[in-house]
């Protein structure tokens, strides 16, 4: 499996319903990405100087996140896609 290092997490993409509250069919060339994910594994942390801060993130977490965040970078594992993007660009945790 994958380990990310440092303040970054890995995310797997939760895909939004494809249709509205009124019964229209997005079709999926017209859906954004989702802003939203579940955190599949977490760095160790970033050092402050001599201290290290830890992730505030954890495992399973269902997180918000920024769409156009300048951190997020595409990545595929054993045929899945995923997110790798830094904690600071995580906007909170859904519970």
């Amino acid at each position: 499996m994958f380990k990310p290092l440092h303040n970054y997490v890995l995310l797997e993409r939760i895909e939004e319903e494809n249709i509205t509250a009124g019964g229209i069919i997005i079709p999926d060339n017209a859906k954004e990405k989702p802003s939203r994910g579940r955190v599949i594994a977490v760095g160790t942390g970033v050092y402050d100087g001599d201290n290290l801060i830890p992730m505030t993130v954890k495992e399973n977490d269902v997180v918000l996140f920024a769409k156009w965040a300048a951190s997020a970078n595409e990545i595929k594992l054993d045929g899945k896609d995923f997110v790798l993007i830094k904690e600071t660009d995580i906007l909170g945790i859904i519970e």
